[in-house]
């Protein structure tokens, strides 16, 4: 953490106003996109949840590095500062898919109760871990 903070202390002025401008003009297309729907569901991770022990993965024919790609999806909605809630969705009885709910700013209620609809629903299911 230390090393990315002193990191982004050192980029250029201009480098960080580009970025800025780019931010605020992708949230407002998001936002956009809240006029017409009340939620967007979007892939979380480009794979289904690694087995344990498991470095890499293939995401189009590439061989990638589990850690650094598996948070891949949410970067650009963490980005932005949409509340969202991701839940793994099981399909087929194998690993989980990560699966986000994005709601509008301030409508956490929304992801969550739709959160809350795939887990009663069956479809999204985090298991339980047991407390000792």
């Amino acid at each position: 953490m230390r090393d990315r903070l002193i990191a982004g202390a050192m980029i250029p002025a201009p480098f960080v106003e580009r970025a800025q401008r780019f931010r605020r003009w992708y949230r407002a297309a998001v936002l956009d996109l809240f006029g017409s729907v009340n939620l967007i569901l979007a892939p979380a991770t480009p794979c289904r949840a690694p087995r344990g022990g498991q470095k890499t993965f293939v995401l189009d024919g590439i061989e990638l590095p589990v850690r650094a790609n598996l948070g891949l999806y949410t970067q650009p909605i963490s980005f932005i500062g949409l509340p969202v809630v991701a839940v793994p969705v099981r399909l087929d009885g194998g690993l989980p898919l990560g699966v986000q709910v994005i709601a509008a700013p301030w409508r956490e209620d929304l992801a969550l109760r739709a959160a809350h609809h795939l887990e009663r629903a069956g479809v999204a299911r985090a298991p339980v871990a047991a407390l000792d």
